[in-house]
């Protein structure tokens, strides 16, 4: 199982016209797991987000969805400078922010939502 989902992640990375992916399923099952074990084995950045557990990183995306602001914050609160090219971007628990705005997000890199 563990090879193939994320073979089926290689799949999405390569894609051209790839969107942001969300992966959903029921608690508890490994999602956050393989999201990261992606990351690490796939990009050389990986910046990591639990809305959850971070109430910062929650308020900045309940205000204005400005790219370049966002880009900023995920690199301050991470420690990862963002690239397009070679950067994941994981959000973890996006339920948490209200209204779900940050699925509305478009991304020209990588982007993954659970």
């Amino acid at each position: 199982m563990k090879r193939f989902a994320l073979d089926k992640l290689i799949q999405w990375k390569e894609k051209k016209n790839r969107k942001p992916l969300i992966i959903r399923g029921a608690r508890q099952v490994g999602k956050t797991w393989l999201m990261k074990e992606f990351g690490r084995t796939c990009f050389a950045n990986v910046a990591y987000v639990n809305f959850d557990s971070n109430t910062r990183m929650k308020q900045v995306f309940e205000g204005e969805l400005n790219i370049e602001r966002l880009i900023l914050a995920i690199e301050a609160e991470c420690g990862v400078s963002v690239d397009a090219e070679n950067t994941l971007l994981i959000f973890d628990e996006v339920q948490e922010v209200p209204g779900q705005r940050i699925l509305s997000w478009r991304s020209s890199g990588f982007l993954i939502a659970a």
